[in-house]
């Protein structure tokens, strides 16, 4: 009888192969769908609104901001009134005097101006004299024009984690049917390998089997080098590892937890550009840096209950960063022209934490020394949610202090010292460390 190789064996590569190419390519092509083409954006540079009743809108807007905004707003109650559409509530000719002197007018017993003053508790608005009827036309001129319909991002295609794109077919379509196709691709392969068989035994082929081998695991035991290398390969390995995991208990670097309240730095510090030292004010004046109060967020966000539309991200809408602001004001107990005096705590979730054993000095650093905040803090104004950047560990601390020059400049305290340390060292720059920032008494007490 006729002896050949094993078909069996290469029928198997082939299929093995043939579900590996396809597998890839599947995978490949489920991912890297064509999107949609993108729809060219409608202009957003649009010509200056038209004049309204003898106002320009656009320098409207302008004085707005700068004297009506901090009470006003035009779609919601503040201090005062919302301001889109005023003009259907009063003749032209009463907002003149009313904003040049609205307690005069309120002295004389001017029926609107009273009721507006009663209904806002009695608060006086801000006299502005200065202002000439044209500015005042051009502001009511802003305030007619319509609330603007939120613009769709460009560039947005489909609906995020639906899996369905503007071109109408939908992903896992296209993947079941390549599931299909491989599905087939298998029991063809199958049926022709059962074929082959039969052709086989009919034509009186015997097919070879495969000869014996000695199992790679009892080889390797067979070889005592290469199990004496291989186990004190291990126990070196095991050994650091051990070593790391250990020395790792303890620290918390890159502890991110989340907060009862979203507070995106990134916004604050990053795209406001607001200094770190706005509200941790006593980091330059005391050991901690404090917690903020409420009070101090309440200085902007009294009049600021929504973020703008570009504030937004892929993770976290502008519908979101407003529900986090609509929390602030029921823990201060504002509902957006008082407060109720109804107020609730915020459980923040502490991010550093140093053992009790270790003394930091947050003035020190930041008014002696000068350091930023984001020399062990990171890189705050990118972060979305704040974490530990630093490990905080003792090692990272004498790091600092052996690298890091004392700053002289307008320093005084340091002089005398200075002077006498650095004809000791023969430099004319001492570090930290050689001011004495390694000595252990310094940190531990």
């Amino acid at each position: 009888m006729k002896k050949v190789g094993n078909h069996n064996s290469i029928s198997r590569k082939i299929i093995y192969s043939l579900a590996l190419m396809l597998t890839f390519s599947f995978t490949s092509f489920s991912q890297a769908t064509p999107p949609a083409a993108a729809t060219p954006a409608t202009a957003t540079a649009t010509a200056a609104p038209a004049a309204t009743a003898g106002g320009d809108a656009v320098a409207g807007k302008a004085l707005f901001n700068a004297n009506c905004a901090a009470c006003h707003n035009l779609d919601r109650k503040m201090t005062g009134p919302a301001l889109r559409g005023v003009t259907g509530r009063h003749a032209r000719e009463w907002f003149y005097p009313w904003i040049a002197n609205s307690s005069a007018m309120i002295k004389s017993g001017d029926a609107d101006a009273v009721k507006i003053f009663n209904e806002y508790n009695k608060s006086v608005m801000t006299a502005f004299p200065q202002l000439s009827k044209q500015d005042v036309d051009n502001i009511l001129a802003y305030t007619d024009e319509p609330k603007p319909e939120p613009v769709k991002p460009p560039g947005v295609v489909g609906v995020p984690g639906t899996g369905v794109d503007n071109s109408g077919i939908s992903n896992n379509v296209i993947l079941g049917a390549l599931c299909l196709v491989l599905l087939m691709l298998v029991v063809m392969l199958f049926f022709v390998n059962n074929v082959l068989t039969k052709v086989a035994k009919a034509n009186g082929i015997e097919v070879a089997e495969k000869e014996a081998r000695l199992p790679i695991w009892k080889a390797f035991a067979k070889n005592q080098f290469l199990v004496l290398v291989s186990a004190i390969f291990l126990l070196l390995a095991s050994g650091f590892f051990v070593y790391g995991f250990l020395m790792q208990i303890g620290v918390d670097q890159d502890y991110e937890p989340i907060q009862p309240i979203h507070y995106s730095h990134r916004i604050h510090a990053g795209s406001n550009g607001i200094d770190c030292k706005y509200c941790h004010s006593s980091a330059r004046v005391s050991k901690h840096a404090g917690i903020p109060s409420l009070n101090v967020c309440m200085n902007c966000h009294k009049n600021i209950a929504e973020v703008s539309d570009t504030t937004a991200t892929p993770e976290y809408s502008k519908a979101f960063y407003d529900g986090e602001i609509k929390k602030l004001y029921t823990a201060v107990g504002w509902d957006g022209s008082k407060y109720t005096g109804k107020t609730s705590p915020v459980k923040w979730v502490r991010i550093h934490n140093l053992p009790d054993f270790a003394y930091f000095n947050h003035s020190q650093h930041v008014t002696v020394a000068g350091i930023e905040c984001q020399k062990c803090h990171g890189p705050v104004q990118t972060y979305e949610i704040q974490k530990q950047f630093a490990p905080l560990t003792m090692g990272w601390c004498i790091k600092c202090h052996r690298e890091t020059d004392v700053k002289m400049e307008g320093n005084a305290y340091y002089t005398k010292i200075h002077d006498e340390l650095s004809k000791r060292y023969g430099v004319d720059k001492l570090t930290a460390a050689q001011m004495g920032g390694i000595e252990c008494g310094k940190c531990h007490y």
